[in-house]
Parts: structure tokens; sequence; C-alpha cells
């Protein structure tokens, strides 16, 4: 048996937002492209979303490298119970922010550590509360041209101009909204039994 110290940590993400903030805390860790499909399964919500894709995004990783530690995470925008997502198009941003102006938002964002070698397998998940401010289509535009947040949850990156859209940001961690909450995250890292520095 490896000894935990000793394991590859993979962070099952591409996003070079979430890779980001796993290097700040210090371990070494490569990243991987987990093979999942996103879809929201009917009912489903946006809480239970997150959850889900953060386990299966892991769970995909760790069985391509089962002897590794995995990261997985998926955030979800929570608009009033609706899971809104990663907008892809500009149009589809466009609509995304018409429909959060002047609303509050919870971005869910869930994150989920697995070792198939020891069986480790836990998730957790922190919801941040987002207010924002009643935008104009010409702000909406505006910031959609300058940010280009079309990978983004929700289409608003608050790490870039996204913050000029909000009124109000409330969590328990601040590194949530940007899409891997950290406490949470060194928490289950310590608990699948890594040292972090």
């Amino acid at each position: 048996m490896i000894p935990t110290a000793a394991r590859l940590l993979i962070l099952g993400s591409t996003s070079p937002y979430r890779r980001e903030l796993l290097a700040r805390l210090g371990l070494p860790f490569t990243t991987e492209a987990p093979r999942v499909d996103e879809t929201p399964q009917p009912g489903e919500s946006p809480r239970a979303l997150a959850l889900r894709l953060a386990l299966a995004k892991a769970r995909d990783v760790a069985g391509r490298h089962p002897e590794a530690i995995v990261i997985g995470s998926d955030q979800v925008a929570d608009l009033a119970g609706e899971p809104l997502g990663k907008p892809g198009t500009h149009e589809r941003a466009v609509a995304q922010l018409q429909r959060m102006r002047g609303q509050t938002v919870i971005f869910q964002t869930a994150l989920a550590v697995v070792c198939t070698a020891t069986g480790f397998a836990q998730s957790d998940l922190s919801a941040v509360e987002v207010r924002f401010r009643d935008l104009g289509d010409d702000e909406i535009e505006r910031y959609l041209q300058a940010e280009r947040p079309y990978d983004c949850a929700g289409s608003a990156k608050s790490e870039g101009l996204g913050i000029a859209l909000l009124e109000a940001i409330h969590n328990d961690d601040p590194t949530a909204l940007v899409g891997l909450p950290l406490i949470r995250t060194a928490r289950l890292l310590r608990a699948a039994g890594l040292t972090l520095p």
C-alpha cells in the first residue's frame, strides 16, 4: 500500500480558476479532465446537481488512477431553484444576466475527494449568496465584451470585472465563488490523510 503522503494528488478539472486556487495550498498536483455528462436529471435541485457532478468527476478520474487522491468540483448557479450552468455562448450569457439582474442567486459550489485504493470518498458544499445589481442591457453587453465569461456558471466572474455586477456576497469561504472552496478542500484532504503545509 502506498503511504498517503506519497499518493499523487489530481485535480479532476481543466478549469484554470480551480487550478490557481488549489495551487494556493502548496501541494504538488496534476490535473486531468473528467469525462462526465453534466446534464441535470429531471427535478434535480441545483444543490443536488452540484454535489452529484463533483462526486462523479472525482470518481471518474479516480477510476483511471486508483492509487491517487482525486478532487472533483462543480458549481451551479441557483436562481429560485432553477440551475443555471455555463452559458457557452454570448446569447445565453446575455439571457442569464438579464434574468439575474436585481435577484439573489445562490452559487452552489460542491467538491468531492476520492481515493479508490483506500475507499475514501467524501463530499461537501459551500453555498454562496450573491445579490446582483439591477443591470442595464448596456452594462451587460459591456461586461460580456470585456470579460467573455462563457465558461463560468451564471456568466459572472467575481474574481474579475464581474464583481462590478454585484451588490453583495454572503458566504463562509471567499474562494467558493471562484469555483473551489479551499477551506472545505483542505478539510477533506486532511481527512483523506494528506498533511497540508
